[in-house]
């Protein structure tokens, strides 16, 4: 699966949102300033030739919908985070948040009920 650019992402990020859209609906629910709707169809058309994203035909319209998950898009880049920056280590990852983030003492027992439990689970 290929990155997105951070264009991409954002048109992918309100697909995922929205669900099925039109290329007018995509823009009127992007943030201020839109970029133009040929900026918005452009980036749907790369989307689909690389496989995020699929039409069905309404006539001359076309209506797109996301054939990859958000949560799919989400857990490869994870793991391509931590594979890239914190040498395949999700140890090294959490330590990042610990150390650099400064985590309030409520996250920091979420985190430990979670770790907890995941331990248990296993």
């Amino acid at each position: 699966m290929e990155r997105l650019t951070k264009a991409e992402e954002q048109v992918m990020q309100v697909l995922w949102k929205l669900g099925p859209s039109f290329v007018k609906d995509i823009l009127a629910a992007m943030p201020a300033p839109r970029p133009a709707v040929t900026t918005v169809s452009t980036i749907v058309r790369i989307l689909e030739e690389k496989g995020f994203v699929e039409h069905e035909a309404f006539g001359r319209s076309h209506r797109y919908h996301p054939r990859v998950s958000k949560a799919t898009y989400g857990d490869r880049s994870v793991r391509k985070l931590v594979k890239d920056y914190f040498g395949s280590s999700p140890k090294a990852l959490l330590s990042f948040f610990l150390e650099r983030e400064q985590l309030d003492a409520k996250e920091l027992d979420e985190l430990l009920k979670l770790i907890k439990r995941t331990k248990k689970d296993r």
